[in-house]
């Protein structure tokens, strides 16, 4: 199994909507082939910080699976325009 993990810093003052989004968003990536789970948490110390962790089967169901279907492309509709700079993804064994 992979974890991806990705640090997002939303504009300011976005949050609300960003989180309003993801709820949409999410029902995108849990049915994507490979996905194992996932979990969006709200950073305590900075405003409009989050840590977004997916689990994946393998890195191709993410990296190829997820990122060049068509289902991306409603993702990045629903959530890219809140990141600002936009998030490094990182995967972990």
């Amino acid at each position: 199994m992979i974890l991806e993990v990705a640090i997002l810093h939303i504009k300011k003052g976005r949050s609300n909507d960003f989180e309003i989004n993801f709820k949409k968003a999410e029902k995108i990536i849990s049915s994507m082939n490979g996905y194992v789970s996932h979990q969006l948490k709200e950073c305590i110390e900075e405003v409009d910080k989050y840590i977004l962790l997916v689990s994946w089967e393998t890195i191709e169901d993410h990296e190829i699976g997820f990122r060049k279907s068509q289902e991306y492309q409603q993702w990045k509709t629903l959530l890219h325009h809140f990141y600002e700079p936009f998030p490094k993804v990182e995967h972990y064994k």
